[in-house]
């Protein structure tokens, strides 16, 4: 399937990028201009960029501010909106989707066809309404809580993550059968999962939701007013455990997903990986931007899952 293989070489890539970044020097002991130096630019962003010291004047040419990522799911929640809005219709009135969407995941592959078609059906719905719900959530993250400092993104990061979350609504519609899409719907059958997948969803946004707010409250006086743009060490919640509880939470939030699908849809596992993989990327970069600038930073705190990484 062309979209499993696009998935496991996304997940191959940033799995890559994590060992790279072990392997090689530091960004300041490379020069700007090899490929150690180009990698090292490519992939850190926002805090954990000032490692890579005085960069030519033609690679700050590719930056972009950090604050844009709320474009990100501003596309998420147009797209994925639309999405869930045709598969409604699909599944709700007996509305085909649009042809040119059929044949176009047609191509991406076809969904997997067995006896409990109306438990996928509805699993399909579900995950698609926690992606729309998922990125509505993060954007009013962004737009009402996050307080973004004057940190940067690559400009390939950020067509990458523009693309992403418009790839991710196609999956989950690559899943819906082919009798919903054309629009002669099953009849939804509620399986333990969905309930399960439900909660787990719910549980997940929440500590994330926290976590994030935490962050925020870290530059922010009693009275919710933005005070400073520096770096804190930031405490409670998962912050006990680890450096990067938000990450580890968006891993949850993907898993939560795949709980829905009844566990066994290899396509949305190696979403799964794919996100556990370049989380783990983000998260080693930010564990290591608090070590090397708080000297008294918790020893006990792993980057990004409790207890193991």
């Amino acid at each position: 399937m062309l979209l499993g293989g696009l998935w496991l070489g996304l997940a191959a890539a940033f799995l890559a990028a994590r060992l790279a970044l072990r392997l090689l020097p530091p960004p300041a002991a490379c020069p700007p201009l090899s490929l150690a130096g180009l990698f090292h630019d490519l992939v850190r962003y926002g805090k954990t960029k000032g490692g890579c010291g005085q960069r030519p004047a033609w690679l700050r040419y590719l930056d972009v501010p950090k604050r844009w990522f709320c474009h990100f799911y501003v596309v998420a929640v147009i797209w994925n909106g639309i999405l869930l809005l045709w598969l409604i219709q699909s599944l709700f009135f007996s509305q085909p989707f649009p042809v040119w969407l059929q044949e176009f995941l047609s191509i991406l592959g076809e969904a997997s066809q067995d006896r409990n078609r109306g438990g996928e059906a509805l699993s399909a719905f579900l995950v698609c309404l926690f992606v729309w719900l998922n990125s509505c959530r993060r954007l009013w993250e962004c737009l009402r809580i996050s307080v973004f400092s004057t940190g940067v993104i690559h400009v390939v990061q950020y067509c990458f993550g523009l693309s992403y979350y418009m790839l991710v609504g196609l999956t989950v519609l690559s899943q819906v059968p082919s009798s919903v899409r054309a629009g002669r719907g099953d009849s939804l059958r509620i399986c333990w999962y969905h309930g399960l997948g439900l909660l787990m969803f719910i549980w997940a946004s929440v500590h994330q939701q926290r976590c994030l707010v935490i962050l925020a409250d870290l530059r922010k006086n009693k009275s919710g007013e933005v005070v400073s743009l520096a770096h804190s060490i930031p405490f409670g919640d998962w912050f006990e455990m680890v450096s990067c509880p938000h990450y580890f939470a968006e891993v949850l939030i993907y898993v939560s997903m795949s709980v829905t699908f009844g566990f066994n849809n290899l396509t949305w596992w190696l979403v799964v990986t794919y996100v556990l993989f370049s989380q783990a990327v983000s998260a080693s970069l930010c564990h290591e931007f608090y070590l090397s600038n708080f000297k008294h930073y918790p020893k006990h705190r792993n980057a990004y899952i409790p207890f193991l990484f």
